[in-house]
């Protein structure tokens, strides 16, 4: 365990998709607190939780998937990063002059940094759209929508991306609001 003051983002992978992995974001925040994490926030019902934790980052995920597998039996990934990290996501903005980027920007967050296989994807044959990789996230520009986009198909094949889980640009903006709301240091 660590200070308890530690604010992170736990993302949930596929939770409350096509009727599947159902889990209301009351009953999270229920058992994220039955674990120890405090000042507990939800946004939407994708499975994106703000909250202290008084485990260490790295194993904040683990504690949370092995308590929500308890709780409701479904084994969901938990994909941990730190309010500094979210921070520098947003600083950072992967596509800046991209229009629409709360639609047409996508981040996978991945659980560990991104492999080579991520890393040296040639996606020039997929043009306008675009990837941008930057330690374990992968930042996707894909003007014509998710939906129609070949670039994520073809980037979904890598394993690596697969295990990951994603979240439009607006939702990376609403839980870095969450996270100033929280006293995290996103802004």
């Amino acid at each position: 365990m660590t200070n308890p003051s530690t604010t992170i983002v736990a993302l949930l992978r596929g939770v409350n998709v096509g009727g599947h992995n159902k889990l209301p974001m009351a009953h999270l925040r229920e058992i994220a607190a039955g674990v120890g994490f405090t000042e507990a926030r939800t946004y939407i019902q994708s499975g994106n939780l703000v909250a202290s934790t008084p485990f260490e980052p790295e194993s904040a995920g683990t504690v949370l998937a092995d308590a929500i597998a308890l709780a409701t039996g479904l084994d969901v990934p938990v994909i941990v990063r730190t309010a500094d990290q979210w921070s520098d996501l947003v600083a950072t903005d992967p596509f800046p002059d991209a229009a629409e980027r709360g639609r047409h920007v996508h981040v996978v967050f991945l659980p560990v940094p991104a492999t080579e296989a991520v890393t040296s994807f040639d996606a020039s044959s997929f043009a306008p759209e675009e990837i941008v990789v930057s330690g374990s996230e992968v930042a996707l520009h894909v003007p014509d929508g998710l939906g129609r986009s070949k670039l994520v198909v073809a980037v979904n094949r890598i394993p690596d991306v697969a295990a990951g889980t994603t979240r439009n640009w607006n939702t990376v903006l609403r839980v870095a609001a969450l996270l100033a709301v929280s006293g995290g240091s996103a802004a």
